[in-house]
């Protein structure tokens, strides 16, 4: 079930991205940091143009046959292709994380799409839409294999690719994609909406996300888990690896990685200005440790983060690639216990 409400900071793209549909590109890229809607957006988009019945606006009408479809996941004349669905058992294994999450996109699903593009459209519309999401999980085959469906595109059919890393995506399929700037909503647009929405706490939440409110809003499950991992890196030396570990492999690794860099800013920032960005509530038991901090070694340690999320999603194994961040991370400070 997708969310069927434009967010009130995407009206001037929808209205801009609708204006003309008959002279649309055949291939769009939607890209914008996290968290601001982008996947909503493309789903809505992909949803009117294939309603019977669109509105003045050109919204689905979310009553006619097709948005039935669409609603039930099942309507013939549009393709999702994601990390996480189902492969065949003769397929390398070696892309999926831990509890069989898929990190990339394999060529065998965009292969899939062959027979999907050959057929005739279900509809007098004559429209098909592939939706990729997100692109940046293409692999060099899967990548490969899109490009040259760009390059040949089937009458009717519109790819619509979802990223908030572009950068990853090869140079020629980028050239081959209209590319459209998702705005990022303003604070006080993220905070009006995630009040309405009943969001407690939105301005502490919105702060931690980095300014995505839908990143905020997904977090009301992880409280607990967040704050057992803090607890744990608040033990500097004396951290449990594998215990902090466990817990980050749950988040997925570009999260823990995220909450890992999160909480070393403020580390480095409560050591130089006696202040935090992201973990007021931890504003002293940080400030505690980070007398302990060794600039040296966290600069190091830096540098291994921002590797470690280049690598985000490639198939490795990740688990013990946390484990060895979280033991370079108890080497940040000095042999004392903290008082």
């Amino acid at each position: 079930m997708i969310n069927n409400q434009l967010y009130p900071w995407q009206q001037k793209t929808w209205l801009l991205l609708t204006a003309d549909k008959q002279r649309m590109h055949h291939a769009l890229l939607l890209k914008g940091q996290s968290g601001i809607g982008k996947l909503d957006f493309a789903t809505n988009f992909a949803k009117s143009l294939l309603c019977n019945n669109p509105t003045v606006d050109h919204q689905a009408c979310n009553i006619c046959p097709s948005c039935g479809w669409f609603e039930q996941d099942n309507h013939p004349d549009f393709r999702q292709i994601t990390p996480e669905q189902d492969t065949d058992k003769d397929e390398d294994t070696s892309v999926k994380g831990k509890g069989g999450k898929k990190s990339q996109i394999s060529v065998a699903q965009i292969r899939s799409l062959s027979d999907f593009l050959s057929l005739s459209s279900h509809q007098k519309s004559g429209a098909r839409i592939v939706l990729i999401h997100p692109a940046e999980a293409l692999n060099n085959a899967s990548a490969n294999a899109l490009l040259k469906m760009l390059e040949e595109p089937s009458a009717g059919v519109l790819f619509i690719l979802v990223s908030h890393q572009p950068h990853k995506l090869l140079p020629t399929i980028l050239s081959r994609c209209q590319k459209i700037d998702m705005p990022i909503p303003s604070q006080a647009e993220s905070l009006s909406w995630m009040q309405i929405t009943g969001i407690e706490n939105a301005a502490e939440r919105l702060r931690y996300a980095g300014g995505s409110p839908l990143l905020a809003a997904s977090k009301d499950g992880e409280g607990a888990q967040m704050a057992i991992l803090l607890k744990e890196l608040l033990c500097g030396r004396q951290l449990n690896v594998f215990n902090a570990a466990s817990t980050l492999i749950v988040m997925g690794m570009e999260n823990a990685i995220n909450a890992l860099q999160k909480w070393t800013y403020d580390l480095m920032l409560s050591a130089s200005i006696n202040q935090v960005r992201y973990h007021a509530e931890y504003a002293v038991d940080l400030n505690k440790l980070s007398k302990l901090l060794m600039l040296d070694q966290y600069f190091l340690f830096q540098e291994k983060l921002v590797e470690a999320k280049k690598s985000a999603t490639h198939p490795l194994n990740q688990e013990l690639q946390l484990e060895a961040l979280l033991l370079q991370y108890t080497q940040l400070f000095k042999v004392k216990n903290v008082s």
